[in-house]
This record gives C-alpha cells, structure tokens and sequence, in this order.
C-alpha cells in the first residue's frame, strides 16, 4: 500500500517552486521533518501532520499540498515525518508530533528562518494527531499551539457516527480503509475509544486552542469531524467549521484531478492565511 501511495505522489504534477525547501531533524528524537519557506523573512510556523491512515502517508504524500499551503499564506510550513504503524503503533505518532511541536515552541526554528506564533494543521489521520497532540499539551501545561486546523479528521476510531454507514463504500476512501488503518495502529479494539486515541471521547476540550475544522459531504468520517467541532463550541472553544458540499475524502490532496476538489483546497488555505492574520 506504501508503494501504491508513493506511486500515486509521483504522478502527479510537481508543486509550486519555493523559496527554500530543506528535510530537517527536529525535537528531542530528532523527527524527521521537511520544511517550506516561501521568503527569507521570520514568519509564523504550521506545523504540519499529514493524513494517510496513520500507515501509509508520508511526506512526499503531501509535498504538493505543503508547497501550495505556504504560498497560498505566506507562511513556512513544517511538514512531520513521524512514525508510522504497524512498524510504531499509537503512541508513537503522537510522541513525535508533540515532540516537534514543542521544538518550535520553544524556537528551535530560529536556525532555519522561522519563528512566531505555531500552528499545528493535519488533514484524515493527521487531523487525528493534531487534535491528540493539543489535548496532550494542554495536559501537560503546554506549549500550546496558537491555534489548530483539522480537515476531514478522525476522531472516533470506533466508527460509530452515521456517516460511516451512509458513506461507507462509493465515495473514494471506505470504512473498511479506515478500519484498516485503526487496526494497524491501535491493535486492541478495546483501546480505541480512549480519549487518547479517539479525542471524540475526551472528557472535558476546554482549553484547547482556537479551531478551524473542515469536513467533506460524502465522507465516511464527516460525522464525528462535525461532531468534534461541536463538542469543541459547546466548550467554549472558538470555532470555525464548514463541512465542504460535494466533497470527498482527502481532497487536500486531489487539486489536479478535480477543479472542485482545487477549490475547496484554496478555501481551506483561505481560512488559514485568515487564522494567522489574528495569530501574528
């Protein structure tokens, strides 16, 4: 299935020209990373998480869509190359996602041209670390990002929202794939309703950073992404959902298959480059 994935990266279109692309180690266990800087300035950071089930994504996956984020805003992006399952099951994803994104917190980016406010965005699965990572930050006082951005996220590894039914099979992405990738990652079943896999079932969100949260129409996960951004306003968390009319699953992803699916990108990009405005 990697290959399948890595086939899938190359053929596509190469993405945008950028000022300065370099594959980095970062934290205290020295995660791999790639980063984008579209100009010599000192700008805020996103970091970035990207989806693929947990076990197949990497980041060539998301090479095109990290470069069109930071041109899109105008601000360096720092994609994670964190383990992946079912080599490193849960929680070692999150353990270098919260480990990088300390390490820019804690300026660790000065060196390469970034710095200011952090931002942590993740697309599917990625969505699943970002929103992991900020309730573990928030538990464990912090660094807390200044906000975070989460497209078509997991957060229920139980599958138990509507839309894993009505979507289940026609629309690209399965709830057997999902299935799948929950399995390579949280191996006992009996574990995947745990707030620490599943934030859905997090107790209390009070505290997190402010959210932008994007879903897809025809999308087996597009119940518990809204439900998630519910649970995150009924916590007085500032929110900003739109589930995307039409939509599929990960189509951060197929700007060069479908106009459609390229303008739902650049909406999503828009509400980025508006969120940093507020956090600069």
């Amino acid at each position: 299935m990697r290959r399948a994935q890595r086939l899938r990266a190359e053929a596509r279109p190469p993405g945008p020209e950028i000022d300065h692309v370099e594959d980095l180690a970062v934290g205290s266990a020295a995660v791999g990373a790639r980063l984008y800087r579209p100009s010599a300035t000192f700008r805020p950071l996103v970091v970035f998480l990207h989806g693929g089930m947990w076990t197949i994504g990497d980041l060539e996956s998301h090479d095109r869509a990290c470069r069109r984020l930071a041109l899109r805003t105008g601000t360096a992006v720092l994609s994670v190359d964190f383990r992946r399952a079912p080599e490193h099951p849960w929680p070692a994803a999150v353990d270098d996602c919260v480990d990088a994104i300390r390490w820019a917190a804690a300026g660790g980016g000065s060196g390469v041209g970034i710095g200011g406010p952090t931002v942590v965005m993740g697309d599917s699965s990625g969505g699943n670390l970002a929103a992991l990572a900020c309730l573990r930050l928030r538990d464990e006082g912090g660094p807390l990002p200044a906000a975070q951005i989460l497209v078509y996220p997991n957060t229920d590894l139980t599958l138990s929202c509507p839309s894993a039914r009505s979507k289940a099979t026609g629309w690209g992405l399965t709830v057997d794939d999902v299935a799948w990738g929950a399995e390579q990652w949280v191996p006992d079943p009996s574990r995947r309703a745990d707030p620490g896999v599943s934030p859905l079932y997090a107790a209390d969100l009070a505290g997190l950073p402010p959210a932008v949260v994007v879903t897809a129409e025809h999308d087996p996960l597009r119940d518990e992404g809204d439900a998630y951004a519910a649970r995150l306003a009924d916590a007085d968390v500032p929110v900003q959902h739109r589930c995307e009319a039409g939509m599929v699953h990960g189509f951060l992803t197929l700007d060069t298959l479908s106009p459609a699916a390229a303008e739902a990108g650049e909406r999503v990009f828009a509400d980025v480059a508006e969120l940093l405005d507020h956090v600069r």
